[in-house]
């Protein structure tokens, strides 16, 4: 399996666990999934979602209405690729005037894949309106903006779970 770090114990336990192992092989498909069961979605990164995530109506609807019930939005590295379709019922881009963090154009250069990528995220998500807040390549860094929680890289994966984990605490108590 490509991506992985067995050497990290994080890994190692998710990846040792059968209960997770049984949820990757039997992963639902967006058509089979009812937004009103849930409280939060979750963008992952990767360079595929930057063909994967923008165009899917079915994943942007899916986090419309998780977002219009009140639910957060979360993405991380490539994932926020994810949140470029999102169009809420009044019209307008969910990221629009959001602060937000997501892969920086400066670290497609510094990997070598700028010329790869169908886009740069950074750049599309600033056209959509958002406020992009990016730091140095490769650091932790994670947006939270209300319900929102964005991060900037995989350094940043940790940080956008507990940082969305506390604002579906915050939600809890309203």
């Amino acid at each position: 399996m490509d991506g992985q770090d067995t050497s990290d114990p994080v890994q190692r336990a998710f990846l040792d666990d059968p209960r997770m192992a049984d949820q990757l092989g039997n992963t639902r498909s967006p058509q089979s999934i009812d937004p009103a069961d849930y409280d939060a979605i979750l963008y992952v990164g990767g360079h595929g979602t930057m063909w994967d995530f923008p165009g899917n109506a079915r994943l942007a609807g899916i986090a419309r209405d998780i977002w219009e019930a009140g639910g957060a939005v979360a993405a991380v590295c490539h994932g926020p690729a994810g949140l470029l379709d999102i169009t809420l019922s009044d019209g307008t881009h969910l990221i629009e005037g959001k602060n937000v963090a997501g892969f920086t154009d400066a670290e497609e250069d510094a990997v070598g894949l700028s010329d790869v990528v169908p886009f740069h995220l950074q750049t599309e998500l600033e056209r959509r309106g958002a406020k992009h807040i990016g730091a140095d390549n490769f650091e932790t860094h994670v947006v939270v903006d209300g319900r929102l929680v964005t991060g900037q890289n995989p350094a940043s994966a940790t940080g956008v779970g507990q940082a969305l984990t506390m604002v579906l605490e915050g939600l809890g108590d309203k």
